[in-house]
């Protein structure tokens, strides 16, 4: 939690524009509903959030490929 507070108050001295700031393990199920949450987000974005929405395409080309996160059944990964 201190590094949240610390990067808010000051993101500059922690980590540069380029450097890895978090890492994250997905389930298949977390997985497919964040890929849709920042499809969905992408898709609200108008034309004067350009740079938001690069950074969201951007997040999205880390993903796996879309055709593989469409495969994923939700419900089937809830009831394991």
């Amino acid at each position: 939690m201190s590094i949240i507070r610390h990067m808010a108050t000051e993101p500059s001295t922690l980590i540069g524009p380029d450097e890895t700031a978090f890492r994250l393990e997905l389930t298949p199920a977390q997985l497919k509903i964040t890929y849709s949450a920042l499809k969905s987000m992408l898709d609200d974005f108008g034309h004067e959030e350009r740079d938001v929405a690069k950074i969201v395409r951007d997040v999205i080309a880390k993903l796996p490929p879309a055709e593989s996160i469409r495969t994923i059944d939700i419900s089937a990964e809830l009831r394991r």
